[in-house]
């Protein structure tokens, strides 16, 4: 297995542990997410190790990749205990956690295990989609629905879930998101510098869904939706949350078998590159 550029050798020493979450269980459009953990290390190779927006570099960052958890094909409730299983024994024993879905339900028992062991929790949803329906097709946990769940289960209010450059959903899921979270459909900067003072210093766990980029600069997803930000605009807001107490970020919804030339594959790894030294480094 190639490890993410600049991976350790061991887990001893490290702050940030990475794992690949390979799960495609509940896609509902295209299929090909559980294949994207591996091609986002693959293409993680060809990135130079240095961060011009930042000037530091990511082989001063003190993290362990420990390749792709092995998930119970066709068992969506044994995949997600895995996932929340790992999650929650590395959170305790003081790591960050880094993921590289997989589906965005993936997410979900991430989150939920962080919550057990950081009360105050908020989480920052970078999205096309609300993710706010309650079930879809029939089912409660679901990639349609998983912040749904985040907000009714994993945070002490739903509030305290900050949603950003959301531009797709049904009537109920804009109105549930308007009245209970922090919603800011379509844009991203300026709603995140005003949450990112609100928030001070409560731990905050990240989930960036691929397909919040506009579908010309990241088509590798299985939900494009059009009109939607720029990498560049992700890349500018991201220093607006680096005094933020980040204790996981995760990169989700990337389709390698619907992607052109991998570009969707090299843009996620280079957001968990520049994510990985804003968080990770030495200094901090």
């Amino acid at each position: 297995m190639n490890r993410f550029l600049s991976s350790r050798h061991s887990i001893k020493g490290v702050k940030w542990i990475l794992q690949g979450l390979p799960l495609d269980m509940t896609v509902t459009r295209l299929h090909g997410t559980s294949s994207a953990p591996g091609i986002i290390r693959d293409e993680s190779r060809g990135l130079e190790t240095f961060s011009f927006l930042q000037e530091q570099d990511l082989d001063d960052v003190p993290f362990f990749d420990i390749g792709d958890l092995v998930l119970v094909p066709g068992d969506l409730e044994k995949s997600l205990k895995v996932i929340g299983s790992v999650s929650a024994g590395f959170f305790r024993k003081g790591f960050r956690i880094a993921s590289l879905g997989g589906e965005h339900l993936a997410s979900l028992p991430v989150i939920r295990a962080a919550s057990t062991i950081f009360p105050e929790l908020v989480v920052i949803h970078i999205d096309a989609h609300a993710d706010l329906r309650d079930s879809y097709h029939g089912m409660k946990e679901n990639h349609a629905t998983v912040m749904r769940r985040v907000a009714e289960e994993c945070l002490s209010s739903p509030s305290l879930l900050y949603q950003f450059g959301i531009r797709s959903g049904t009537r109920d899921e804009y109105r549930w998101g308007m009245e209970n979270t922090s919603f800011s459909p379509f844009d991203l900067t300026g709603p995140l510098e005003r949450a990112a003072g609100e928030i001070g210093t409560r731990p905050v766990y990240l989930s960036i869904d691929i397909d919040a980029i506009d579908p010309g600069e990241a088509p590798g997803t299985g939900t494009p939706e059009p009109c939607g930000l720029s990498s560049r605009e992700l890349f500018k807001a991201l220093p607006l949350m680096k005094d933020l107490d980040l204790i996981g970020f995760d990169i989700v919804e990337v389709s390698p078998p619907n992607d052109v030339n991998n570009i969707t594959s090299v843009l996620a790894a280079k957001i968990a590159r520049e994510c990985l030294i804003m968080w990770g480094g030495a200094c901090r």
